[in-house]
């Protein structure tokens, strides 16, 4: 079955970027020219996407108009002429519909998930795309899950490999190889102390989940701070439908961060021939 549907959980605070994000939204952070959020969506539709609901939060609104329709913008651009500019700000309006959908209390990612639901509905699978994580792939990271999902019938997580003291930080998994990068996962464990994770593979921000997944959120206690953890539902998932852990393939940014928010703008503008010969020049001066 296609994955037609998608969930962006793009309701959090944003704090490891404060001051930058008390105003301006994590998600609209630049990555080049574009805000990552759009990056995000772009890669939604290039896997063949229809539907997005994005899980937004109070005083975050510039991620529903970045996707409207500015027909101010569009005229002023169409008398000047600019069709190629024109293009670049209305193109993904014409290839994916966009809802969004309120998430008025930080309830954790389990619930943010959960606030889809309604739009989803749970006859069929969806992706979950963290705005947070950027994958440059060659095959984009959900169409890598996709594919899995779709040869196994298993909802699909996205694994890294997690460097020594650094588990407290994910989801750690185990499992039992399935050939190639899959892993048919026996345990995942919430952010465990270092040095007490079942092995060096963590879950990061893409997911491939059938429709079932909603009713084991909905049974799901709220656990620390009163948060539901979208872990614990994939637990309930792994232990009565299966799930696997496909290794990515790529490099992953966490664009959450203000060093991976910079690791990745250099990585993405080093693609533009123009950019990269600026660049290089530029930091030549200072390393």
């Amino acid at each position: 079955m296609p994955i037609r549907k998608a969930v962006i959980p793009a309701a959090g605070l944003g704090t490891r970027l404060l001051p930058a994000t008390k105003a301006v939204p994590k998600e609209m952070m630049p990555i080049v020219n574009k805000p990552a959020i759009q990056v995000i969506v772009e890669e939604c539709v290039s896997v063949g996407i229809e539907l997005i609901v994005l899980i937004n939060g109070r005083y975050k609104g510039a991620l529903e108009d970045h996707f409207d329709v500015s027909y101010e913008v569009q005229d002023v651009l169409a008398l000047q002429g600019k069709a190629e500019l024109l293009d670049r700000i209305t193109h993904l309006s014409q290839m994916v519909d966009i809802v969004s959908v309120r998430q008025n209390r930080p309830l954790g990612l389990g619930h943010a998930v959960l606030c889809a639901r309604p739009v989803i509905g749970d006859q069929e699978p969806f992706a979950v795309l963290l705005p947070d994580d950027l994958v440059d792939a060659e095959q984009p990271a959900t169409g890598q899950l996709a594919k899995v999902y779709d040869e196994t019938g298993m909802g699909a997580l996205a694994l890294v490999e997690v460097p020594p003291g650094h588990e407290p930080m994910y989801g750690m998994v185990a499992g039992d190889p399935m050939g190639g990068r899959r892993h048919r996962l026996r345990t995942m464990v919430e952010k465990p102390p270092a040095g007490q994770a079942p092995s060096n593979l963590g879950i990061v921000g893409r997911y491939v989940l059938p429709g079932s997944v909603f009713g084991h959120i909905a049974a799901t206690a709220p656990g620390k701070g009163g948060e539901i953890q979208l872990t614990d539902a994939l637990v309930a998932l792994m232990e009565r439908e299966g799930v696997v852990g496909h290794l990515l393939e790529g490099r992953r940014y966490d664009t959450g961060e203000v060093a991976g928010l910079i690791e990745a703008n250099l990585a993405y503008a080093m693609k533009d021939p123009v950019l990269a010969e600026r660049l290089r020049a530029f930091m030549r001066t200072l390393v």
